[in-house]
């Protein structure tokens, strides 16, 4: 059988990271390692899109309105989660989907932790390949397949110690799974997390200008002759604030805040071009009493 590809959605959204980067929200938004882990086909589009420089030809065209439009959604989004994991910090951190986040690499404030990328195996497999000239120290890597693996069992035996405080990032990857996958991964994080654990978790509330924003993405692709990036990766899941929290209440997460990250994009003043995206994108920092 053959092995399912590496996420292509994690390559746009690092792509999106890279073309922010010294950009949008200059002094609360950088990212270097967004660049490093990009391939030199896939930091073309990007350097396009920093220098305001909108390429000919459709197909070239579509690409870069695509990673545009992902550093303005993403860069606000970033700067929540990492505002979110400096606030309280604890021995462990675990990356729920990693896909090609740099965090490992980029924040000081997690030298001094342990910190576990998990992610699909293949997907995975791509980003350690990327990852390799990186300097400093890499992540614990703990393959998962969130449809099929435990989590728990797979988190355990990469060392990840359930008796530590651990904050839980959770970004860009709810909508991509299930209602069933969502709650048996809120399950197997409640039953790891010690006292004074945090999860900061990142999902879509359900909109229909969202679905069709996406449809007319794929329509878009398909006008270049290539299929989405959202052809295999479609979105599975949306959740009202309301049944997110029920959710974490559930499992025994007391919820502190929840923001749309319109908000956020407006307090950084970074473009407001996909604000129905970014008021639909939700943020919510949940603690384990």
């Amino acid at each position: 059988m053959d092995r399912p590809p590496a996420s292509r959605t994690a390559v746009l959204v690092c792509q999106g990271r890279a073309a922010a980067d010294g950009r949008l929200a200059p002094g609360r938004f950088a990212d270097p390692t967004a660049s490093a882990l990009l391939r030199p086909d896939e930091r073309t589009v990007v350097d396009l899109v920093r220098a305001g420089t909108p390429p000919t030809g459709w197909r070239a065209r579509v690409d870069h309105e695509s990673v545009r439009a992902s550093a303005e959604v993403v860069a606000p989004r970033t700067v929540a989660v990492d505002d979110a994991v400096r606030a309280r910090p604890t021995p462990q951190v675990v990356l729920l989907g990693a896909g090609l986040d740099g965090r490992a690499w980029r924040m000081p404030e997690l030298a001094g932790a342990a910190v576990y990328e998990v992610d699909h195996p293949a997907s995975q497999q791509d980003k350690r390949a990327r990852a390799a000239a990186l300097p400093g120290r890499a992540p614990h890597w703990v393959p998962v397949d969130f449809g099929r693996d435990r989590l728990l069992e797979a988190l355990a035996g990469a060392g990840h110690r359930a008796d530590l405080p651990t904050i839980w990032v959770w970004e860009g990857v709810v909508p991509y799974l299930t209602r069933a996958q969502v709650t048996a991964t809120v399950a197997a994080v409640a039953a790891c997390s010690a006292p004074d654990s945090r999860l900061v978790v990142n999902y879509q509330t359900p909109a229909v200008s969202t679905t069709f924003g996406r449809l007319l993405a794929r329509l878009l692709a398909a006008t270049t002759g290539r299929s989405s990036v959202w052809a295999t990766e479609p979105w599975r899941s949306a959740w009202t604030p309301a049944a997110m929290r029920d959710l974490l209440t559930r499992h025994g997460f007391t919820v502190d805040h929840d923001e749309h990250l319109l908000d956020t994009a407006r307090r950084l003043g970074t473009p407001l071009r996909h604000a129905r995206s970014l008021r639909h994108g939700h943020l919510t920092t949940a603690t384990r009493p």
